[in-house]
């Protein structure tokens, strides 16, 4: 059996879900996602491995999306992650929560993949669940 397909390998590996980033060797600054220059110093990032990100992060900022293109099921929620090892915030879907999302902000989240919105995309995208200690809160 292959393992299911990440929407962009460069970007998200699938198992075990893994957001892929770069550091610069010049200033060291983490960059998501992968790009050919640094956007603090401007330097080339285009030879530079591929750094893994924690999978686990806190919720920053959230708002839930009610309106979105045809084909784009409604409603579902759109957050700022922290992930504070590597001091990088990111915009990410959470998944595992309703329309009647309770206080978001703090709760510590998982890395986690997610089926694309297109029911015939078998692709897998990233999105971050709330973990067993945030699921209470």
């Amino acid at each position: 059996m292959t393992a299911p397909q990440s929407f962009d390998p460069a970007v998200f590996r699938t198992e075990p879900p893994t957001l892929l980033a770069v550091r610069c060797p010049e200033c060291g600054v983490t960059s998501f996602p992968r790009r050919e220059l640094c956007p603090y110093c401007t330097a080339e990032l285009v030879e530079v491995e591929a750094t893994p990100l924690s999978p686990q992060g806190v919720v920053y900022s959230y708002t839930v999306v009610r309106q979105a293109p045809e084909g784009v099921a409604t409603p579902y929620v759109l957050a700022y992650v922290d992930l504070p090892e590597e001091e990088l915030r990111l915009l990410s879907r959470l998944v595992g929560f309703g329309d009647m999302t309770p206080d978001l902000i703090g709760s510590p989240v998982r890395l986690v993949t997610a089926p694309m919105d297109d029911p015939e995309d078998d692709r897998l995208r990233y999105a971050f669940e709330a973990t067993a200690q945030g699921a209470s809160a």
